[in-house]
């Protein structure tokens, strides 16, 4: 079948899908079946495709319109320009949390640059925030952890990959196997922060695909900020920072939250959006 063809068929499926633009998405599932730059597709509409291939490509075409993420079907995302292992169970890396990552790296050059610190990451998905930061920063030495095994599992893949010797990970429901005398400068979490009531009005490939542990945040959204910034005065140095990613409406809450903890200089982050993206404090 020529390329042409496939693309047509392609369009035709995956029209009506929620969040999905046909025609792009066709030629960029078929450029990664036949291992060319998109460009290739583009220019080449005549070119046959062997019947493995399209056999391959009308296979994806079909989970795409059902649904599942692209990068859950090829097992991969870029994320601070980096390509992750990621698959079903781990939540997928979003271009937001980019903004999280700069800035702690930004923040540790400016205030750490010849200084060796530790730092958590809570809820670590496929590893993305730990792995960005301590590729980064090689005076960091990170720790990650997560509740699920997926999670673990694929960080460590991500870890793997990537050969970094300043990173490690952990299971751990949140604080629980962090030791008594273990401290950090800074630690990280973009934790559960979904209205348990919203999931089932969210996008079909969030809601039906990626792993709801990752997605519910409690009946405010707010119920791992709450449990985090109280056990986290236990395990910051003085002077530590504790920073979130959280959803566009919850500035004002996460922020009063941490202020209720007595964390100072609390402060709001917006996104390029102009919506507010992070909120970070100190340990007095």
């Amino acid at each position: 079948m020529e390329i042409r063809q496939l693309l047509e068929i392609g369009n035709k499926k995956l029209t009506g899908v929620e969040f999905v633009d046909p025609i792009k998405e066709s030629i960029f599932i078929l450029s990664k079946v036949l291992d060319v730059d998109k460009s290739f597709v583009y220019i080449n509409f005549d070119k046959w495709v062997n019947e493995k291939q399209t056999e391959k490509f009308l296979e994806i075409i079909d989970r795409r319109a059902l649904g599942e993420p692209i990068s859950y079907i090829f097992n991969t995302k870029e994320f601070m320009g980096i390509d992750f292992f990621v698959e079903k169970g781990v939540l997928i890396p979003r271009w937001e949390t980019e903004i999280l990552v700069e800035y702690i790296i930004d923040y540790i050059e400016k205030n750490f640059k010849d200084e060796d610190i530790n730092l958590l990451d809570i809820g670590i998905g496929s590893g993305a925030i730990s792995l960005s930061i301590a590729k980064n920063c090689k005076n960091v030495e990170v720790l990650g952890i997560d509740i699920s095994n997926r999670a673990i599992s694929v960080s460590n893949k991500n870890l793997d990959r990537l050969a970094l010797d300043n990173v490690s990970f952990r299971k751990s429901n949140l604080f629980e196997s962090i030791k008594s005398d273990e401290r950090f400068s800074i630690i990280v979490s973009n934790p559960p922060y979904i209205k348990t009531e919203v999931i089932k009005d969210l996008q079909r490939d969030v809601k039906e695909f990626e792993p709801s542990l990752a997605l519910d945040g409690g009946m405010d959204g707010l119920l791992f900020y709450r449990k985090i910034s109280k056990d986290s005065k236990n395990y910051l140095l003085d002077k530590g920072m504790l920073i979130y990613e959280i959803g566009f409406d919850q500035g004002k809450s996460v922020k009063k939250i941490m202020s209720d903890e007595g964390f100072k200089d609390v402060k709001v982050i917006k996104d390029l959006q102009g919506l507010d993206r992070i909120v970070l404090g100190f340990k007095k």
